[in-house]
């Protein structure tokens, strides 16, 4: 959950009354927040870095709010102040959209040429805008929240805000070559090209996270107004010429994006918080809904009440049961009839929401592979195993190339846009994690004994299936193939299933190219096959960077259910 930090003084100042602090945790509770904690800039200080550098910092006391991720309109203090009084019932507040006094709207032209790299973009104009000191920080810190939630730091969507009055339109968002685009940025003294200003941010604590987005594409994308000044480079920076201060009157915003819809939330949430214009959609939906989902008997009337608390203006149609809801632009995160039903519940107080029996009685279970699974764990370890519990994701080394396979064998399911090379697959044997937490073990006495029962993503018919996996490894001076045998015995024996060819289980010889040749055997059981043990083989055991033998057991538990 995003946590919004925010001036106690100020936020008493804007909400018209003083609160307690028990008070006011006790309002973020019925409102769905959570007041997280009570400090001040100069304690923040003082934990972080040392009571001397915390000497001059500011004692005024900042409130540590906790809003629900989806909710991008309590970023900011005005969000926060506007939500909170919305449902306190001190007024609603409608967005409409107008005209400026000239008549002709700005424009923004989108050319081709960003398809390349950054295909979508959207801009709105505040006038009239006056800022003091607290709304402008206000303003910047809602673009710094927006870039670190919903814009998944600028790689999905970018924000840019510039004095209006300083630029003509119409605007142009284009793409360019990096030696073809130069411009003054924000708060440097001169003229750089796109490539050098690469260059100057790769040191930038700040900027130097964001020039992957764009580094290795062949054009950068630009925004410039009709006399070809430019505004920015999005996602990196914004022009010096444009950039706005206490005195701007006017601000015109551009959201550039990879995600059309994102960027329209976030043109919204920028707007919204900032001025009382905008288009409103609305929904209908019957307070019988309502009543069911929440559990509660309200009139039409007073749950059309409970909405407008929770910034969603409503009325009763008069047509039965029927209210039509306004959806605000500042709330996203209404997509559904649920979304309404959960605020409406809100409202209501889950507190004052009256237990009762549920009609339909269900007896639980668990779930019976679960079931198996906690069985056998407490066996396995009786036997002198220890658990482990590795990462789901691996990088494609450690399932292929380390194994001695090909990836295009393995039919991993490869993450489209991994974070790092460590997480680009799901893993489709336990093999590998276990044989890494043994390299990162291996001061430990020997032997080794470890184990772990998990699932293994793999591809079907239908997209994706878990398979439930156990796999234990024995790690010492010698290969302890019969320490492993003797551990598929016993597994054989928890689970009922007696040695035999027919209806038992039974071992045959079998070639792998992760074990050593003629150390690799193949485990049926009632017939199919489930699973494989054996020596490992010596170039896999070098590429975990291990330096003794090791024998290894997989197999599928699902069959034995």
């Amino acid at each position: 959950m995003p946590t919004v930090g925010v001036k106690r003084d100020l936020l008493f100042k804007a909400l018209g009354k003083t609160y307690t602090d028990e008070e006011f945790d006790e309002l973020c509770f019925e409102f769905g927040l959570e007041l997280d904690e009570i400090t001040s800039e100069k304690e923040i200080i003082s934990k972080e870095q040392g009571d001397c550098k915390a000497s001059e910092a500011s004692d005024i006391i900042l409130y540590k709010i906790d809003v629900p991720a989806n909710r991008y309109d309590l970023l900011c203090l005005e969000g926060l102040v506007r939500g909170l009084q919305v449902f306190k019932n001190k007024y609603a507040p409608r967005y409409r959209r107008v005209r400026p006094a000239s008549g002709e709207p700005q424009k923004l032209i989108i050319t081709k040429e960003t398809a390349a790299v950054r295909p979508h973009a959207v801009a709105a104009v505040l006038r009239n805008i006056t800022f003091t000191q607290e709304r402008y920080d206000s303003f910047i810190e809602l673009q710094e929240k927006l870039h670190q939630n919903i814009c998944r730091k600028r790689s999905l969507v970018a924000i840019g805000t510039h004095d209006l009055d300083t630029i003509s339109g119409p605007f142009t968002f284009t793409a360019k070559p990096p030696a073809q685009i130069c411009f003054k940025p924000l708060n440097q003294t001169k003229e750089y090209t796109a490539a050098e200003l690469m260059t100057l941010y790769k040191t930038d604590s700040h900027l130097r996270h964001y020039l992957h987005i764009i580094e290795d594409k062949p054009v950068y994308p630009v925004i410039h107004d009709r006399n070809g000044i430019v505004l920015s480079m999005p996602p990196i920076i914004n022009g010096d010429h444009s950039k706005i201060n206490l005195k701007t009157k006017n601000v015109f915003i551009e959201c550039t994006a990879m995600d059309l819809t994102k960027a329209k939330i976030v043109l919204d949430m920028m707007v919204t918080m900032f001025s009382e214009y905008c288009s409103q959609p609305t929904e209908t939906l019957s307070s019988d809904f309502i009543n069911r989902k929440v559990g509660i008997n309200e009139s039409t009337e007073k749950i059309a009440q409970l909405l407008t608390k929770m910034c969603l203006k409503s009325t009763a149609t008069g047509a039965g049961d029927e209210i039509e809801v306004e959806i605000p632009p500042t709330r996203s995160d209404v997509i559904h009839a649920c979304d309404i039903m959960e605020d409406a519940a809100i409202a209501y107080g889950f507190n004052n929401i009256v237990r009762t029996t549920p009609r339909t009685y269900t007896v639980a279970n668990q779930f019976p592979l679960n079931k198996l699974t906690e069985l056998l764990r407490q066996d396995l370890a009786a036997a002198g195993f220890t658990e482990a519990l590795n990462f789901a994701l691996c990088s494609q080394e450690d399932i292929a190339d380390k194994l001695g396979k090909k990836i295009e064998d393995t039919k991993a399911i490869h993450i489209s846009n991994p974070k790092t090379a460590e997480f680009q697959v799901a893993r489709t044997t336990l093999l590998p994690g276990l044989l890494k937490t043994i390299a990162a073990n291996r001061k430990m006495p020997l032997p080794l004994k470890l184990f772990e029962i998990s699932d293994v993503p793999l591809t079907s018919y239908v997209g994706a299936r878990n398979s439930r996996r156990f796999c234990a490894v024995y790690y010492s001076k010698s290969p302890g193939f019969e320490v492993i045998h003797g551990l598929l015995d016993r597994t054989m024996q928890l689970l009922e299933v007696k040695p035999g060819s027919t209806d038992g289980y039974h071992i045959r010889a079998a070639e792998d190219s992760t074990f050593f040749p003629g150390r690799c055997a193949e485990i049926f059981a009632r017939g199919q096959s489930v699973g494989r043990l054996g020596v490992l083989h010596p170039d896999v055991i070098t590429r975990f960077e291990l330096t003794m033998p090791c024998s290894a057991l997989e197999m599928d538990l699902e069959p034995f259910l």
